[in-house]
């Protein structure tokens, strides 16, 4: 069976792994820590980078800087993880959803600013499955309405918009660097931003609100999000090799794609002029006219050999959100079509050139075979 994804660990991981279980530095202290926060932050083009212990709560602690009060609003894109939507409510705001774009299933940057009131605090794009939102007239509607860009680059490592790096592309930047991640360091995560103010709140949330002068004194409440020197050490050795993964994924996704565009019952992923796609999972969606959903495709290709992971389901369609009087009479058709049509292949750092051929192999023959 072909796995979906499979990290990759290699000499250098192991060297500075080893360091930290030598020395004793294998918890929330240790210079990987620093060194690790520094490149990220510098790769993607910021000047601050705070480490913490998953994707999730980056963006908890990204909308915490915000201080949103009791029906504050944050427009998100309903075709995204749960954690985006979570994030904003954990803070007690309201997550007010737009559907995506067709073409690269990212966020409907049309549709944001019909979605705008006077309690709206913040937009939160999502670059999905690799490839970039349309940025520039994003934050375009941003300025002229005085609002914060927190940037959901979890998946998006590497990738580009007009040349400058996703996760430098916001006011408050989030990355996660979990086990099927470009860049892993098993559980973690990261938030980016050019604003002491910001990244000193941030490290603070982050680690209790321990002050330096008096660190059992309290003035506010915060959390344990730290982020382990170990996964740390191996975030920095995957971020220093990070050029030589970004070029085989793109081959990976180019490589299917040369493979499978012969399929007109698949809607393959795009790269717009205006992008560089990092394909970090390899998306396709199937035409209805097969007859055939998602969940009847997956099973026919696991009977194949090749395992598969279902997309996203909508925010709007969530069961835990409706409990709470949320979107209950919401319809947004594009994410609705790509739930129950799409699914990715396997598109791990370690797949090799003769896995994606049976892959593809295999694809097309339950694309080609008779209902």
């Amino acid at each position: 069976m072909i796995p979906v994804n499979e990290p990759r660990i290699g000499p250098r991981e192991l060297e500075y792994v080893n360091e930290c279980l030598q020395t004793g530095w294998i918890s929330s202290e240790g210079h990987f820590i620093e060194g690790f926060e520094h490149a990220w932050a510098d790769y993607c083009g910021m000047k601050y980078g705070v480490a913490v212990s998953n994707g999730t709560v980056a963006l908890q602690l990204a909308v915490a800087c915000l201080d949103l009060q009791p029906g504050d609003e944050v427009i998100l894109p309903t075709f995204t993880i749960i954690s985006c939507a979570q994030a904003v409510i954990y803070n007690g705001g309201i997550p007010v959803l737009v559907d995506c774009d067709p073409r690269t299933w990212c966020m409907d940057v049309g549709q944001v600013e019909a979605k705008i009131t006077p309690r709206t605090r913040a937009i939160m794009p999502v670059h999905i499955y690799g490839h970039p939102v349309d940025m520039d007239p994003l934050r375009e509607i941003a300025r002229r309405h005085k609002l914060v860009i927190i940037e959901d680059a979890a998946e998006a490592h590497g990738a580009e918009y007009k040349s400058a790096r996703c996760g430098g592309l916001g006011d408050i930047n989030c990355f996660s660097f979990y086990a099927n991640k470009i860049v892993t360091t098993g559980e973690g995560g990261m938030v980016l931003t050019n604003s002491e103010t910001i990244n000193s709140r941030l490290r603070s949330l982050r680690n209790l609100c321990f002050q330096k002068e008096r660190r059992f004194y309290h003035t506010a409440l915060g959390y344990n999000f730290r982020m382990t020197n170990i996964q740390a050490a191996l975030g920095l050795a995957q971020c220093e090799n990070i050029e030589m993964a970004v070029q085989q994924k793109r081959w990976m996704g180019q490589e299917y794609t040369r493979r499978l565009n012969r399929f007109e019952n698949l809607q393959l992923p795009v790269e717009e002029a205006w992008a560089k796609n990092v394909y970090w999972m390899y998306g396709v969606v199937l035409n209805e006219s097969t007859g055939m959903n998602a969940v009847d495709f997956a099973k026919r290709l696991a009977e194949g050999g090749v395992m598969t992971r279902p997309f996203f389901l909508g925010m709007h369609e969530q069961p835990v959100l409706h409990a709470r009087g949320l979107y209950i009479d919401e319809h947004y058709p594009i994410a609705e079509r790509l739930a129950r049509q799409g699914l990715y292949l396997p598109s791990g750092m370690t797949l090799t050139f003769a896995q994606l051929e049976k892959v593809c192999d295999v694809v097309g023959e339950e694309i080609n075979r008779k209902q």
